[in-house]
């Protein structure tokens, strides 16, 4: 084997240990937000949930603020990703407007919304996070808002979607936020029902001129 054959290979190899450390580091740190919020949510902490030692994850994250926006940025991406994957059977659906709703939903469920909310409220009195969240909350955003577009290209168009869109999205964190431990699941799902209904009512009053089958061609 030449040199340069296993120096190519070894390198492979340190860049996947590399990788795989980053991403129990940031598995970590995203479990560290939602046990124990944004002020438990130590070095650390981190590295003993992720099983390695603090200078190997000061090697890939200097600072813990880099660590928890890294990792809530990664991991809502991934529930973006989930969002676009369902796309096709959303375009088969009769009436895809509530069934994208109940998407919007279901994405934001789980521990990725949980440490996500935990950075919103400690951004308040942190300028450091606050600026960090800036960088990844919009692209999060963006990408919820491409996939709508592309679940509704008529829909798209029309002057309004856009702001019935991030209602949507105001009304789903907001009913979340209020009981972000899920303590009490069925009187969240019954508020999420009753704003599932408004949102619905607002949306026939906003696109009356579109109806759900226009809506996916």
């Amino acid at each position: 084997m030449s040199p340069g054959v296993g120096s190519a290979k070894g390198s492979r190899t340190q860049e996947e240990r590399s990788a795989a450390t980053r991403q129990l580091l940031l598995d970590a740190t995203v479990d560290c937000l939602v046990r124990y919020g944004y002020a438990g949510t130590t070095t650390t902490r981190i590295a003993e949930l992720a099983g390695v030692t603090r200078g190997a994850l000061v090697h890939h994250f200097p600072s813990r603020a880099d660590l928890v926006s890294a990792a809530v940025r990664h991991l809502a991406s991934k529930r973006a990703e989930v969002a676009f994957a369902r796309l096709e059977a959303l375009r088969g659906s009769a009436d895809p407007i509530p069934a994208a709703l109940d998407m919007l939903w279901e994405v934001h469920q789980g521990s990725v919304f949980l440490a996500t909310a935990e950075l919103w409220v400690a951004a308040r009195a942190d300028a450091t996070l606050a600026e960090q969240v800036d960088r990844f909350e919009p692209m999060v955003t963006g990408t919820l808002m491409e996939f709508s577009r592309a679940l509704f290209p008529v829909l798209a168009g029309h002057p309004e979607f856009r702001h019935w869109l991030y209602t949507s999205m105001d009304v789903i964190r907001g009913i979340l936020v209020s009981d972000p431990a899920g303590h009490e699941p069925d009187r969240l799902a019954r508020r999420w029902q009753r704003a599932r209904r408004h949102l619905l009512l607002l949306a026939e009053v906003l696109f009356d001129r579109v109806g759900p089958a226009s809506a996916t061609r």
